[in-house]
């Protein structure tokens, strides 16, 4: 079943329960996905069927970051209440991210990635972060992942950055 499918059911799924916070996140998200179906439109490929899993992906790791640091703000400002609901809709909308790839597994695709294009100094860290990113979309955190990247292009290429 595709990213946008499985958000639709559990949004349906959410109305027959009635259970009013979950909706809300999961309309949020539904109208993101539908953002992006019109953004691709305007963007002059008029026959393009809308995003899909990669760009859904995208879009969900984009509103969980967006919810962590909201709840972040609200937990330095005292509001303690609002920080709480931010993170429960993290909770909802990291439901349907992949599983996040531990340290260890971040290192083994970085390695695999440069292997895969080749990379041997820092001018290929676009290519590296372009094939994680092709293989990886929701499983890591690539601000976090590009200055490993930036560590590892910088040791094979002895220091040369």
């Amino acid at each position: 079943m595709d990213m946008r499918t499985r958000v639709t059911t559990a949004l349906k799924q959410a109305m027959k329960d009635k259970d009013a916070e979950r909706l809300s996140t999961l309309r949020l998200v539904n109208a993101a996905i539908k953002d992006r179906d019109i953004a691709l439109r305007a963007a002059g490929n008029e026959e393009a069927k809308g995003c899909d899993d990669s760009d859904v992906l995208e879009i969900l790791g984009k509103m969980s970051k967006q919810r962590k640091e909201s709840a972040r703000a609200y937990e330095e400002g005292g509001r303690l209440d609002l920080a709480e609901r931010e993170l429960r809709e993290v909770k909802i909308i990291e439901e349907f991210l992949p599983k996040q790839l531990d340290d260890d597994e971040v290192a083994k695709a970085i390695q695999t990635a440069i292997t895969a294009t080749g990379a041997g100094s820092i001018r290929d860290m676009g290519k590296v972060m372009g094939e994680l990113k092709a293989n990886y979309t929701g499983q890591m955190d690539f601000g976090k992942v590009g200055p490993l990247v930036k560590d590892h292009l910088c040791a094979a290429s002895n220091g040369d950055c």
